[in-house]
């Protein structure tokens, strides 16, 4: 039946719908869906795959630490202590994606050398004269670390191009959200807000296409 062979992208565009409703409410629930969307994705292709896949459970940890990170910057109400918890639960999120990618291939080292002193350079000259707590200002250095490490172990993933090239963009729209937030809480510029949440959505959705494609030619045929 198609529903059967096709109903993991019924469940992605379910992802769309829940992105889109955390883009427009407030509510938790729906902020919190396209990761939800992608734990349970990951759920059913474990279940579904020939061959099990150990790897995919450091996504799942990824998204589970993303949506209780969020929880915390949703929350912090300007507590930078539960900034630090939100930035310290998504530095667990990016040890997730960079394992995952390392598990497929291994990390650019040339492309990687360049971010790190291209975000470096942003940090000391950008950030850095606007810290005046000493936690938040080692919390958001070492996340911004392994963000860099995460895109270069993507960029050196040994996998088809369409499961590569989305997990790629996918970790690149999480950088790109980080740094738009970055801008906002730290240089109190908010020009381009307003794309923080739907970068940060697309993420996920970009992330969890790649893990179905990788799986789509084993999946049983259930027709």
């Amino acid at each position: 039946m198609w529903l059967k062979k096709n109903g993991l992208y019924v469940l992605l565009a379910v992802s769309v719908v829940l992105a889109i409703l955390g883009v427009t409410t407030a509510n938790f629930i729906f902020k919190s869906g396209t990761a939800g969307m992608g734990m349970l994705i990951i759920l059913i292709l474990n279940l579904r795959i020939k061959e099990k896949a150990r790897d995919i459970w450091t996504i799942f940890l990824a998204f589970l630490f993303s949506i209780i990170g969020d929880w915390f910057l949703s929350h912090m109400n300007g507590d930078s202590q539960m900034f630090v918890k939100g930035i310290a639960l998504f530095f667990l999120a990016h040890v997730g994606y960079l394992l995952y990618a390392l598990f497929n291939g291994r990390i650019k080292v040339k492309f990687t050398g360049v971010l790190l002193v291209t975000y470096l350079v942003f940090f000391f000259l950008v950030l850095y004269p606007t810290f005046t707590d000493v936690s938040l200002m080692v919390a958001s250095l070492v996340y911004l670390l392994i963000s860099c490490f995460s895109l270069g172990a993507a960029m050196g993933m040994e996998r088809n191009p369409k499961e590569k090239w989305s997990y790629v963009f996918g970790i690149v729209l999480i950088i790109f959200s980080d740094t738009i937030i970055a801008f906002k809480e730290f240089v109190d510029y908010h020009m381009f807000d307003f794309l923080i949440t739907p970068t940060y959505y697309l993420a996920h959705i970009f992330i969890t296409f790649s893990l179905m494609k990788r799986f789509e030619d084993t999946v049983p045929n259930t027709n």
